[in-house]
């Protein structure tokens, strides 16, 4: 059995790892041996399927910049931590001696992990069996400058593929990354890599009303999605939908402060955590709200019938709106930009969306992302 190596580093969500782990599970179904690599904080609950699993000392991110790691308690990472992180990393390499080693995001992102993962890939490469080498990259890429762009290109030389997760009718990659024509003859479109069947999923969503006629609210982990829950409260009102059930999904990251003033009594307001029948709900709800990262945003092209999208952005970090501001030109979501979040203009995108079509009107997006990797694998391992 192929032995798969698969580096993930979550620094801020939990998104990352979510969608690795989900890649795991479908490369362990496919006949191969994985071994998970986490760099960042630990998520209890982790479904990883046949895939084993190997903690790093955690890592994340100092802030909302993403500019800098910090450890989990907030100290600094300084050469001495990063000098024992990248031994254990080169040491689990060489007792695996892996056919596959696939690092998640690197070279298009991670780049704080230089001081690990270009070791590891020098490490990989003088293994006494070279093995396939490949990045595993979400649709979109944060845009860069030109000079970040050429490093990327470069480094790709050192990578056998480049394993696009995403389905480029909707979304094609070369939107947000400006060396797409450097690197076409390596890479490969799989499809979105979902953490649900949703064959299945639409079987249970027939079984449950949960969800029904309802807006429900949805931030993710949480980690920055006070502003959009505080948004909807005070949008609700303005709304056509200002008689339904609103229901927010806190996330299991969101700060203690936020959630204790998102869950004040409300009206009409139900708050609770996000739940693993999150695609019941969308199936059954009116209209989604959301962030636009890449699991919810599978669900909600998958399950909802209507949705307004509020991506989260930084000046580094552009990845959701690329996203949202992709679908809204083929007319498939309303977006709030980035920046404009306010009560009204979130009424205002709620009545736009309900104007709009259904998001069953369109064509299904491709989310057999994990089954077709591991048959991509098997393929160029064969070669």
């Amino acid at each position: 059995m192929s032995r798969v190596f698969f580096h993930v580093q979550h620094l801020l969500g939990i998104g990352h790892l979510r969608r690795a782990a989900a890649l795991a599970r479908a490369l362990a179904a496919g006949g191969f041996d994985v071994l998970l690599v986490s760099g960042g904080a630990q998520v209890q609950g982790l479904v990883l399927g046949g895939a084993r699993f190997h903690q790093l000392p955690p890592l994340r991110a100092a802030d909302t910049s993403l500019r800098d790691l910090a450890r989990p308690d907030g100290g600094p990472v300084d050469e001495a931590f990063q000098r024992r992180r990248t031994e254990m990393l080169l040491g689990l390499l060489r007792a695996e001696a892996p056919d596959v080693v696939i690092t998640e995001q690197f070279p298009f992102g991670r780049t704080r992990l230089r001081f690990e993962l270009l070791p590891l890939l020098e490490a990989a490469r003088m293994l006494p069996k070279r093995p396939l080498i490949a990045c595993s990259v979400r649709d979109v890429v944060r845009r860069a400058r030109p000079e970040r762009v050429d490093e990327a290109v470069a480094l790709l030389d050192r990578f056998d593929a480049v394993l696009i997760h995403g389905d480029p009718r909707l979304v094609p990659f070369e939107r947000s990354f400006a060396g797409w024509a450097r690197i076409e003859e390596r890479a490969f479109y799989t499809g979105y890599v979902s953490e649900r069947d949703f064959t299945r999923q639409g079987a249970q969503g027939m079984r449950s009303a949960d969800g029904k006629d309802e807006v429900v609210v949805s931030v993710g982990g949480g980690a920055v999605g006070a502003p959009l829950l505080e948004a909807a409260i005070a949008a609700r009102p303005k709304t056509a939908l200002a008689e339904r059930t609103w229901r927010l999904l806190v996330g299991e990251n969101l700060p203690a402060q936020d959630r204790a003033a998102i869950a004040r009594d409300q009206q009409g307001v139900v708050v609770e955590p996000a739940r693993s029948d999150f695609a019941t709900l969308l199936g059954n709800a009116t209209l989604s709200i959301s962030q636009a990262g890449y699991n919810t945003t599978i669900d909600t092209l998958c399950c909802a019938d209507r949705a307004v999208l509020v991506p989260f952005a930084t000046e580094r970090e552009t990845e959701q709106s690329d996203r949202a501001e992709a679908l809204a030109q083929r007319g498939m979501v309303t977006v709030v930009p980035p920046g404009a979040l306010s009560a009204q203009s979130l009424a205002d995108a709620v009545g736009r969306a309900l104007a709009g079509p259904s998001l069953k009107s369109f064509p299904p997006c491709d989310v057999d992302g994990g089954p077709k990797t591991a048959a991509l694998l098997h393929r160029l391992l064969s070669r």
